[in-house]
């Protein structure tokens, strides 16, 4: 029997880890994430895993059938009205579509991620609270609490902070999910409860993404 979600041990707060989700993931999608960040490393291009294999490395694994990337401006070619991908930035691996998406259209403090991402296994990934604020800034309004909640813990002041930081229009959503999720567990979020808040388990706003895909 095959699980859309993986049964593990909750980890501590803030701890990252990109080994459990690869091994959770079909080896077509492994491969392809493996594959497709030594490809733009050996075009110069800075990149971070997004989408669910990124959210699987802060501990909230689900199966995933795509690779997403944040990169940089670099990774992309301008022809007036034009936008193209650069020569030889890879779109599939083995079948297994790579979708990719830019600070441009995001946000420009996502710049910061890719300059100095973190990092798991020699994989770039995109924080936890860069992560949120992507898919925040996607949710139509009304979809946050429609789907159910798993037990992953993330560090709810830091992305609260990131939140204050960078879109303070997102602090009053943010806060009132997370105080209805945690309630007295206020130090510590189900990784879950953000994934309900930001839509990250609802396969209406994981498809179509606010991208730069260009076909």
């Amino acid at each position: 029997m095959h699980y859309s979600y993986a049964q593990l041990k909750e980890k501590r707060v803030g701890l990252m880890d990109i080994n459990d989700v690869l091994e959770f993931v079909a080896p077509k999608v492994r491969d392809a994430a493996i594959q497709g960040a030594a490809q733009l490393e050996r075009l110069g291009i800075r990149h971070a895993l997004a989408g669910g294999l990124a959210v699987g490395a802060h501990g909230y694994i689900r199966a995933t059938a795509d690779v997403d990337f944040l990169v940089g401006e670099e990774a992309f070619e301008h022809h007036g009205a034009l936008v193209t991908f650069r020569p030889g930035v890879p779109i599939e691996v083995d079948g297994v579509r790579i979708d990719y998406l830019s600070p441009f259209s995001l946000g420009a403090q996502l710049e910061e991620v890719l300059d100095n991402p973190p990092v798991s296994q020699g994989l770039a990934v995109v924080p936890a609270e860069a992560l949120i604020y992507m898919k925040l800034s996607q949710t139509p309004p009304g979809c946050a609490g429609r789907c159910g909640t798993h037990q992953r813990r993330i560090n709810v002041t830091k992305v609260r902070d990131y939140l204050q930081q960078y879109a303070k229009d997102l602090v009053s959503l943010f806060d009132e999910l997370a105080d209805e999720r945690c309630k007295a567990r206020t130090a510590a979020l189900a990784f879950g409860g953000i994934a309900t808040l930001t839509g990250l388990v609802s396969k209406q706003l994981l498809k179509p993404k606010a991208n730069l895909n260009h076909d």
